[in-house]
Formats: structure tokens, C-alpha cells, sequence
């Protein structure tokens, strides 16, 4: 009997080491799948250029069947998020983002979704140099779908649970823009 009580008091032991050393693994993997995502988009930047979108988008967004679309979960909050992408894309020498909110955002009460006021607040703050569009939800799934077709659209999903806060972002080019393609366009036709 003894021996069957001194094999059990290991064996929980045993359970207890086994458990506490899992959670310590899950709590590595969840840094290793946020520092991840910041890898893959690293590695992404310099191949996407004018016409490609990078999108920063909330928990609910659905995965598309579009080819042209590919995914990465950044298992965070999307200012955070955002920030990193938008620091990223900044300091890249290549493109400069057109930025896209939903126009919905601007209707929601903190009553209706708590949070939405400061998140609102928080925006302003990190987009102050930088013009914002707005559109309807639905509209950006049309553009989408038809700009999917051609160039790829990087999907960066979050864990934001505040409706409409996703962030669209349309890649132009940081050293060629539209006054340039003009006078371009003007001198090939002389």
C-alpha cells in the first residue's frame, strides 16, 4: 500500500511539473507568435510597392477567398499593430501608404461599443501628419475583391473587438507621384 501512495505522490508531481512547464511554453509561444508576425511582415515591406495593400484589421474580419490575399495574425490589439506597420511603412524608401477607414467608425457611441471614443482618439494621434479617407464597409470589400485580381493584399488580423476599427491601407509610391506621371505622360506625346 505504501508504495501504490508513494507512486501516486510522484505521479502528481510528476502532473504538476508537466503542467506548470506548459504554461511557461504557451506563454514563449504567444511572444514567438507576436514577434512572428512582425518577422513576416518585415520580410513582406520590400516586395510590396504601389498598388499593393497592407490591412490592419479587427478580430471579426473574414479570411476571403481571393487569391491575391494573404493572411498573418499578429495575436495583439490593432493600434499596437498599426503603429508597427504604419513605422514600418513610413521608413521604408519605396511606398507611403493612402490611408482608409470605415466610415461607420465615425457613427459608433462608446454606449454601443465601449472603447471606440479612445481608439477614435488614439488614431488621430498616430495618423496626424497623414490624410485619412473614409468609406463604407461594404465599399471596401468591392475594391478589394477587384484589386485582389491584380496586386496582393497583406491581411494583418488582430484581437480588436470594436466594430469597424480596421485600417486599410493602399501602397503609392514614395519617390514618383501623379504630378511626375504627368509631366511624364505630357513630354512622350511631343
Amino acid at each position: 500500500m505504501k508504495v501504490k501512495k508513494i507512486n501516486s505522490i510522484i505521479y502528481c508531481a510528476l502532473l504538476v511539473l508537466v503542467a506548470c512547464n506548459t504554461s511557461k511554453n504557451d506563454a514563449s509561444k504567444l511572444t514567438a507568435t507576436q514577434q512572428n508576425w512582425k518577422y513576416q511582415f518585415d520580410k513582406k515591406l520590400p516586395l510590396l510597392g504601389h498598388r499593393n495593400w497592407i490591412l490592419i484589421v479587427d478580430k471579426a474580419f473574414p479570411e476571403q477567398n481571393a487569391a491575391g490575399m494573404e493572411y498573418v495574425n499578429s495575436d495583439e490589439k490593432l493600434l499596437p499593430t498599426l503603429e508597427y506597420v504604419l513605422g514600418e511603412i513610413n521608413k521604408s524608401s519605396h511606398v507611403k501608404p493612402i490611408i482608409y477607414q470605415d466610415k461607420e467608425l465615425n457613427y459608433i457611441t462608446d454606449v454601443q461599443s465601449k472603447g471606440v471614443k479612445q481608439f477614435t482618439e488614439a488614431t488621430k494621434k498616430l495618423f496626424t501628419h497623414q490624410q485619412v479617407q473614409t468609406m463604407l464597409h461594404d465599399s471596401v470589400f468591392m475594391k478589394l475583391d477587384k484589386e485582389a485580381k491584380l496586386f496582393k493584399v497583406l491581411v494583418i488580423k488582430t484581437n480588436e473587438t470594436i466594430p469597424y476599427t480596421s485600417v486599410f491601407m493602399q501602397l503609392d509610391c514614395t519617390y514618383w507621384n501623379a504630378e511626375k506621371e504627368n509631366q511624364l505622360r505630357l513630354q512622350m506625346k511631343n
